[in-house]
C-alpha cells in the first residue's frame, strides 16, 4: 500500500529548511516484536507481516511495488509524513507519545545523529550493517556512523559540484572559475558587465555554509558521544569566512532565497549564475527551470587552494530503523533492498542518484548524458566529487536545531554590518548554550 501526498518542487531536494526538534538523551523505545532481536532476515521476509515507512523521497515508490511483489507476504505502507524536520517533528512526537511510529523512516544525514544519540533508532550492526562496508561511498557510510554504531543506509548522496549557465559566462567571456579566488574574481567581472547578474544567490544558508566549510578542511564539530566541542575558529571555518565576506562586502550575492519563485526566475533567465550544491540538483533543473535547458552545464566544486582536488557532501538522506519497531529484521530486509539491493537500481533509474560505489563506478551511469546540460556526461564529474569527499566531518547530535537558529546568529552577517567571522561566532556561542542545556558537555 502507497499512502504518498508528494510537495511540488521539493521532491529531490537534498536540502531544507529547518526548524526546533530537541532531542532527549534518554532513551524512547516502544515495544519489540519478535523479529526484532539480531537474526535471519530471510526467515523474517519468508514470515511476512506489515511494514510503515515514512518518506518523502519520490523514487521509492516504484522501488516498494517491486519489493512486495517480490515478496507477496509482506506489505509495506509508504507514508509521507512531511519533507525533512517537518517530518521529524511527527517522529519525534511519535516516539514521545509511544504510539504511531514507523518502522523505518527517511532521515537525513546532517539529522541522524540527533537520532542516534537520543536512542530512538536501532544500531543496526546487529542485523548486518557492517557487512556493507564498502558497498557506499565514503561521504555518506561515514554519516551513518557514530560513536562505532550504524544508525541507517544511506539512500542517496550529494557530492557536490559547481553549476553554471555557461551562456552567461561566454556572453561576458568570463573563465569559469576552478578556485574560489577565481570565483570572487568572476563574481566582480560579471556583476560589472552586467548589474543585474550575480554570480550566485545567497540570504545565509547554514547546509551551504557547513558544506563549504567542510571541503575547506574545517572541523567545526567534534563529538564523542554527548562530549561536544565547536570551533568555528579553524582554519578551514576562517578560509571560507574570508573569502564568503568579499562577496558580501561588494554585494556580489543576489538578496534571493533558494526555492523561491523568484529563485527559480533567476536560473532561468541568466540573472544567477552559478550554483554549488549537490548532485541531486539537475533533476530540480529539468522540473523548475525549463528555460535554462542547454545553458546550463556542470564543473567541478571550485576549490581553495589551485591544484587541490577536494569536495564535500550538501544534503543525501539514509533510512533508519527506529527502536519502537517491532519488526527491525524485516524493516532491515526493506532498507538493504531499496539502498543496495535491486531496489537501488530502480531507484537511480528513476533519477536518485547513488550513495553505492558499483553505481558510481558503471559505465552505463557515468556516460549517461544529460540533454539538460548540454548532453554532458555530468555523472563524472559527479562521481569524481564523491570520490574526492574530504574525510572527518562529524554534524552536532542537535544539528537540527543548530540550522535552525543559523539565520539568527550567522546569518545576519548577510543583512547588517556584521561580519560573517562573528556571525559564526555568535552561532557557535548559542550552539554550546542549547547543547549545555540540553545535558551535553559542549567546549568551544
Amino acid at each position: 500500500m502507497i499512502t504518498m501526498t508528494l510537495p511540488t518542487r521539493t521532491l529531490t531536494r537534498g536540502i531544507g529548511m529547518v526548524c526546533v526538534l530537541a532531542m532527549s538523551l534518554t532513551a524512547c523505545t516502544g515495544e519489540d516484536g519478535e523479529n526484532s532481536a539480531a537474526g535471519d532476515t530471510d526467515s523474517a521476509l519468508q514470515e511476512g507481516g506489515s511494514l510503515t515507512v515514512w518518506a518523502w523521497e519520490p523514487t521509492l515508490e516504484q522501488a516498494v511495488e517491486d519489493f512486495e511483489a517480490a515478496h507477496p507476504e509482506v506489505d509495506v505502507e509508504l507514508v509521507n509524513a512531511g519533507t525533512n524536520t517537518d517530518q521529524y517533528t511527527a517522529l519525534q512526537n511519535a516516539i514521545q507519545a509511544g504510539s504511531g511510529v514507523p518502522d523505518v523512516a527517511q532521515i537525513e544525514y546532517y539529522a541522524l545523529g540527533q537520532f542516534a544519540v537520543g536512542e530512538s533508532i536501532a544500531d543496526l550492526s546487529s542485523l548486518g550493517a557492517g557487512d556493507l562496508d564498502g558497498t557506499f561511498s565514503p561521504g555518506p557510510w561515514n554519516s551513518v556512523q557514530l560513536d562505532g554504531g550504524i544508525y541507517g543506509l544511506p539512500m542517496d548522496s550529494g557530492p557536490m559540484a559547481m553549476f553554471y549557465n555557461k551562456d552567461v559566462f561566454d556572453t561576458h567571456d568570463v573563465e569559469v572559475p576552478s578556485t574560489w579566488d577565481e570565483y570572487v574574481a568572476a563574481a566582480r567581472a560579471l556583476h560589472e558587465a552586467d548589474p543585474e547578474i550575480y554570480i550566485a544567490n545567497d540570504t545565509g544558508d547554514a547546509g551551504l555554509t557547513t558544506s563549504l566549510i567542510w571541503q575547506a578542511g574545517g572541523r567545526p564539530y567534534t563529538v564523542d558521544g554527548t562530549d561536544v566541542t565547536i570551533d568555528f575558529t579553524d582554519e578551514g571555518s576562517t578560509t571560507f569566512a574570508q573569502t564568503w565576506q568579499e562577496l558580501l562586502d561588494d554585494d556580489l550575492l543576489a538578496p534571493i532565497g533558494s526555492w523561491s519563485d523568484e529563485w527559480y526566475q533567476g536560473l532561468g533567465d541568466g540573472t544567477i549564475a552559478t550554483l554549488t550544491l549537490g548532485a541531486w540538483m539537475p533533476a530540480n533543473f529539468a522540473s523548475g527551470v525549463p528555460d535554462g535547458a542547454g545553458s546550463w552545464r556542470v564543473a567541478p566544486l571550485p576549490q581553495w587552494e589551485e591544484g587541490q582536488n577536494a569536495s564535500a557532501e550538501n544534503g543525501g538522506s539514509s533510512l533508519a530503523i527506529p527502536e519502537a519497531s517491532g519488526y527491525k529484521e524485516l524493516a532491515y530486509a526493506f532498507v538493504e533492498y531499496v539502498t543496495a539491493g535491486e531496489g537501488a537500481d530502480t531507484r537511480v533509474d528513476n533519477g536518485a542518484f547513488p550513495a553505492t560505489t558499483a553505481h558510481l563506478e558503471s559505465e552505463e551511469f557515468l556516460s549517461t548524458e544529460f540533454d539538460y546540460f548540454g548532453g554532458q556526461q555530468a555523472n563524472k564529474i559527479f562521481a569524481e566529487s564523491a570520490e574526492n569527499v574530504v574525510e572527518g566531518w562529524s554534524y552536532l547530535p542537535y544539528q537540527v536545531y543548530a540550522n535552525s537558529i543559523f539565520n539568527d546568529t550567522a546569518g545576519q552577517a548577510y543583512v547588517s554590518d556584521t561580519t560573517l567571522t562573528e556571525g559564526l561566532a555568535a552561532w557557535q556561542e548559542a550552539s554550546v548554550s542549547y547543547g549545555n542545556e540540553q545535558g551535553f558537555t559542549v567546549n568551544q
